[in-house]
């Protein structure tokens, strides 16, 4: 298993993450659920009209947290923005029902994967595996 397919994999068991950016000085974070593992990179998306989109393509530095059980996800790195329409076609067959939302409002889905990753799967006083994505 490739150190992505762990990531997805706790996320998998963990259903909901938080995802963490800064908007200038202030920490924000907010659940997420979806994500897309595709050709070795784990793809997120947001609605580019969000605040959230606008956070990370100020400043890409992000983190995703996860905590399932007695165990955490660390998962930090430099969000990448991309424009790819099979990985967006991909995203509509997942979340008909949210493609369709954006697609009768006009509103645009953001996908970006995260550059030079560091992650920690960790239990409440160890690091149980730490490794670069």
């Amino acid at each position: 298993m490739t150190n992505v397919e762990k990531i997805n994999a706790f996320l998998d068991k963990a259903k909901m993450f938080f995802f963490l950016t800064a908007d200038g000085a202030q920490p924000k974070g907010r659940p997420f659920g979806f994500r897309l593992l595709s050709d070795g990179k784990l793809y997120f998306g947001c609605g580019t009209f969000k605040n959230v989109f606008r956070q990370l393509t100020a400043n890409p530095q992000v983190e995703v947290l996860a905590l399932c059980g007695d165990e955490f996800l660390r998962y930090d790195g430099t969000a990448k923005v991309v424009k790819d329409d099979a990985l967006l076609a991909r995203v509509r067959e997942a979340m008909p029902e949210i493609m369709g939302l954006y697609d009768s409002n006009g509103w645009e889905m953001g996908l970006f994967y995260l550059e030079n990753g560091h992650a920690e799967i960790r239990g409440l006083f160890e690091v149980k595996e730490e490794f670069d994505v």
